[in-house]
């Protein structure tokens, strides 16, 4: 057998007592943990397929454990070679740190996996959806916390497997006080939004697709990430906002109990107008209304001023956009019934109409003395 030379005062690092038939023995050993893979694959597929299995849980892990079993053939081949000790230290050292990578692939592809069941079992198309809502709430932020604490725990153990790191790591033990310290004051925005984020996962002042008014928006809900909300504003505008601002300001959740939403139509009618021929009216247009879930239709004399009289109609919907349609299309038809069929119910101006109708006033009598 050939050794390889080496200089002088160089460390050697090559491969020693090498043969063919161990670089073939290598190979078909990958070769075989490729074929072995690929053939309990398509077992579990057909397998799935008559069970209760999830569709989208083999396709998940499929890359991350055909890389796993390869790198375990490989590590199962290398034993049989004499290496030279500074190349068995860098396998070693690489096998470790490859095989905490495909660990933690394998683990989020899992998660993933996992989040897309729960997903399809909570459906928020539907038209009472809170339950789902809120569940999927709770999945969102869940995850995102568990990949933050995964990826932390897969680059410790990469790290741990250099020797050299964990040596640093011990000379910087005496001055760990001081850096955590500084540490964490730089991140103490950041994490004052993780901890908000976990708090809300389980106090649920917001949940996905909810309709708020945050900052005098009115939006929904889009995304909830680990820090931070993503509100989805009524004209299409996205408005990012901190976890930590639905913990500390108020802000207005319109569907926290129930979608079911109450609307306003306020009308201004002239003192003297029939109000219940217009009450009657605008139950009629509500009722009329595909939109109406049945619940409240009333219309009520809420202000008197001088020249006129506010009438608030209230009435109900499922949600809180079609609330908003409800209202548009009941205003506008009391509108025109207010200008076809009660025109003398319109607001007036008063001292024009009297003027008209050659109406003068009292003399008014200055006592003495009022005068300058």
């Amino acid at each position: 057998m050939r050794r390889a030379c080496v200089a002088p005062g160089m460390t050697d690092i090559s491969l020693t007592h090498i043969t063919p038939m161990a670089v073939m023995s290598i190979a078909i050993s990958v070769a075989a943990a490729f074929l072995i893979h690929w053939a309990l694959y398509w077992i579990a597929l057909r397998v799935a397929k008559h069970s209760k299995i999830e569709p989208v849980l083999l396709p998940a892990i499929f890359q991350p454990t055909r890389w796993l079993v390869v790198l375990l053939a490989l590590g199962a081949g290398f034993k049989s070679l004499d290496l030279a000790p500074r190349t068995e230290d860098i396998w070693s050292i690489g096998g470790r740190m490859v095989f905490a990578w495909l660990v933690g692939w394998l683990v989020f592809r899992l998660m993933r996996a996992g989040k897309a069941m729960l997903e399809v079992r909570a459906d928020i198309s539907v038209e009472d959806n809170l339950k789902a809502r809120r569940r999927r709430t709770k999945i969102s932020i869940l995850y995102r916390i568990c990949q933050c604490i995964v990826g932390f725990l897969v680059i410790a153990m990469m790290l741990i497997a250099i020797p050299g790191v964990r040596t640093i790591g011990v000379s910087l033990m005496a001055s760990a006080g001081l850096a955590a310290l500084a540490v964490g004051a730089a991140a103490q925005p950041a994490l004052k939004n993780l901890i908000a984020g976990i708090q809300m996962a389980f106090s649920e002042p917001i949940r996905l697709d909810d309709v708020v008014i945050i900052e005098g928006e009115w939006g929904r809900i889009e995304e909830i990430k680990l820090t931070y909300v993503i509100v989805r504003i009524w004209d299409d505008r996205r408005m990012v906002v901190p976890v930590s601002y639905f913990l500390e300001k108020p802000f207005q959740n319109w569907t926290t109990k129930t979608s079911d939403l109450l609307g306003t139509v306020f009308l201004y009618v002239d003192p003297t107008a029939d109000i219940e021929r217009i009450r009657t009216r605008f139950v009629e247009a509500v009722k009329a209304n595909g939109r109406w879930d049945g619940r409240v239709a009333i219309l009520q004399v809420t202000d008197h001023r001088a020249d006129a009289l506010e009438l608030r109609g209230l009435l109900s919907a499922r949600n809180a956009g079609i609330a908003f349609d409800l209202r548009c299309e009941v205003r506008e038809v009391m509108l025109t019934f207010l200008r076809t069929e009660m025109p003398e119910a319109l607001v007036r101006g008063r001292q024009k109409l009297e003027a008209e109708e050659g109406f003068t006033s009292p003399a008014i009598t200055m006592p003495s003395g009022a005068a300058g």
